[in-house]
């Protein structure tokens, strides 16, 4: 019995287990994870959408900006720099001859006349060089001298010769008229003057053999003597340079300045034509410069700068222009045309402006940091109220230390923000406070 009425018992509590209903869960729980999804790609749109229509805004305090005047104006194209005070020329001291340091006679930094003595050097070498020339010469002199002699001697035999056989042709002559006188007289007969005159003609042919002779060997013996004069003359030329070599082992200033280096010392061994040292033209000054790859294809020879020093203007000119670019940079060197300050020193420093063009009358604005950070493509120009500045895009031309030309997107009279541009990102519009 008490089975049986536990089992009724448990069906019965099954089945009213069964009988409760299960709640069913809501429409918002069951898709939560797409909703938030929708959602934030929602916002993304709504951010891209507001970005796009340039909707984005920032305010910002007045006193944290600049703002400028757009004006039509003299514009003036220059660059700016800075110049460095170097010597108008700068000459290379070489030796000419090898050598040893000897004795340096002259200290850096001396100031220098012209073939003023800077150093000495030795050359054992060349001293034998100069022995064994000077030897040459000697021996060639001495020869020279034996040889003009025994040509001398040659040459008063020969005029011995032909004065003895002009004697003798004349003689020959002579006796041949009192032949044919003779002859004349009945006192010679004709064979006997044929024999004569026979003679006569052999001695004047042979005569003449003999003094053509005789002029052919003083042709010679003056051509032989020429020839050695001439050789004597080339020893004696070897000689003398030679010994001019030995004065190039006095090393002297080629013109005057200041000995800025000398890079030997005592003892030490040098090649010919080494540099040793260099040598400054102080008599005259240039302001050297280096100038931004920009100004390459503007800047030439001749156009005027200034250097303002203590109030006073002084006019230089472009007088180099170095076209190699290194680092961005290439260099400039300018002259004084007139007047120059009065204590120039090489190493010191310079402001300068060289002027590009004549000054024009052309839409201008102040320069200011918006350009580092637009590339000068748009600038904040403000509203007529001045509390509202929108991204406007405008082209920038010329350029100089502190002004820029403006060739469109501007005209006279419009305000923009021309500092600030750091904090302001790339936003369409400046709400000014």
């Amino acid at each position: 019995m008490n089975n049986a009425n536990n089992t009724g018992s448990f069906h019965e509590s099954r089945d009213s287990s069964m009988d409760i209903k299960l709640q069913k869960r809501s429409f918002l729980r069951r898709h939560r994870l797409p909703l938030l999804a929708a959602a934030a790609f929602a916002l993304f749109l709504a951010y891209l959408i507001f970005t796009l229509s340039g909707g984005r805004k920032q305010r910002i305090q007045e006193e944290k900006i600049t703002i400028a005047e757009v004006a039509e104006s003299h514009f003036l194209d220059y660059v700016d720099a800075e110049g460095i005070v170097q010597p108008i020329l700068t000459i290379m001291l070489n030796t000419l001859e090898a050598g040893i340091v000897k004795e340096i006679v002259a200290e850096e930094g001396a100031m220098l006349e012209r073939d003023a003595l800077i150093l000495t050097l030795q050359n054992p070498e060349l001293e034998r060089e100069i022995e064994e020339k000077q030897e040459e010469w000697e021996q060639q002199r001495i020869l020279y001298q034996e040889k003009k002699v025994e040509m001398e001697q040659k040459s008063i035999l020969l005029q011995q010769q032909a004065l003895q056989a002009r004697y003798e042709l004349s003689r020959l002559e002579k006796d041949l008229r009192l032949g044919e006188e003779e002859y004349r007289m009945g006192v010679k007969s004709k064979a006997q003057l044929d024999v004569q005159r026979e003679e006569f003609d052999y001695r004047t042919k042979s005569t003449l053999l003999q003094l053509e002779g005789l002029k052919q060997d003083s042709s010679a013996t003056l051509l032989r003597r020429e020839l050695m004069e001439r050789e004597l003359e080339r020893a004696a030329r070897s000689m003398a340079h030679a010994r001019s070599r030995m004065d190039n082992l006095m090393v002297r200033a080629t013109t005057a300045g200041q000995l800025s280096f000398l890079r030997v010392t005592p003892g030490q061994r040098v090649g010919a034509s080494e540099q040793i040292g260099e040598i400054k033209v102080m008599d005259n000054f240039k302001i050297h410069t280096q100038l931004s790859e920009y100004y390459i294809d503007r800047l030439t020879v001749g156009l005027p700068a200034t250097v303002t020093y203590q109030g006073t203007r002084f006019p230089l000119r472009v007088s180099k222009v170095v076209p190699e670019v290194r680092d961005r940079q290439f260099r400039v060197d300018l002259i004084f045309t007139n007047d120059q300050p009065d204590n120039l020193r090489i190493g010191k420093s310079y402001r300068l402006q060289i002027e590009l063009g004549q000054p024009e009358t052309a839409m201008v604005m102040p320069r200011g940091d918006f350009f580092q950070y637009t590339g000068g493509q748009w600038i904040y120009k403000l509203n007529s109220k001045g509390d509202k500045a929108v991204k406007t895009p405008i082209t920038i031309g010329r350029q100089n230390p502190v002004q820029y030309e403006i060739l469109s997107g501007l005209a006279p009279g419009d305000r923009v923000v021309v500092n600030g541009y750091a904090s302001f990102g790339n936003v369409e519009e400046l709400i000014i406070q």
